[in-house]
């Protein structure tokens, strides 16, 4: 049995992506990089969108060299099994490595999926992970609140979710994002 992972870096004001759907504002320091990558060495797979996948693509073809950090997610990535969740890429297909299509992610699936898995599995993305966020399904829920204010955007957390969580990690980090991390109460 697997652990359910929701991890996200938001603005303070609760946003992942501005109102333009950029995330640049996201770009981790190396030290924030490589707590990430100390954290994803137990994921086994990955639950994504198309969106979601369409941004992590780069790491398939990764160019070695660029930096130690980045070399290592690079491999963290590849070791990982991805599942993206679109109908439109379930016509379509997906050519990447690990990598298989569920045309709709239902709780029931992702329950599934998290029963089968022997470490830790991610849900990436607001839109992909709210049903599950409001359903309770999630164990562990991963914020990385950046010093920025975007006033609007895309939603780091659902309307309707209402979890009891317990407060089990914080840490600041050299760019000024701070980590909250809870646990399921």
């Amino acid at each position: 049995m697997g652990t359910l992972l929701y991890s996200t870096t938001c603005s303070i004001d609760g946003f992942v992506a501005d109102a333009d759907g950029s995330i640049d504002w996201t770009a981790p320091s190396d030290e924030l990089h490589a707590f990430f990558n100390d954290r994803l060495r137990d994921v086994g797979t990955y639950v994504m969108g198309r969106r979601m996948f369409g941004t992590m693509r780069v790491w398939d073809t990764w160019p070695a060299g660029q930096s130690a950090v980045e070399d290592d997610y690079a491999a963290i990535w590849a070791a990982a099994d991805k599942i993206v969740c679109s109908d439109r890429l379930a016509a379509t297909g997906v050519d990447a490595p690990r990598t298989t299509v569920e045309p709709r992610l239902t709780t029931r699936r992702l329950a599934q999926i998290v029963a089968d898995a022997d470490g830790t599995v991610e849900v990436s993305g607001p839109t992909t992970a709210a049903d599950a966020l409001r359903s309770g399904m999630v164990d562990v829920l991963q914020l990385f609140v950046a010093p920025r204010a975007l006033g609007g955007g895309l939603r780091a957390l659902p309307a309707g979710m209402d979890l009891a969580l317990e407060l089990a990690e914080t840490r600041r980090f050299d760019n000024g994002t701070v980590l909250l991390r809870y646990e399921r109460a």
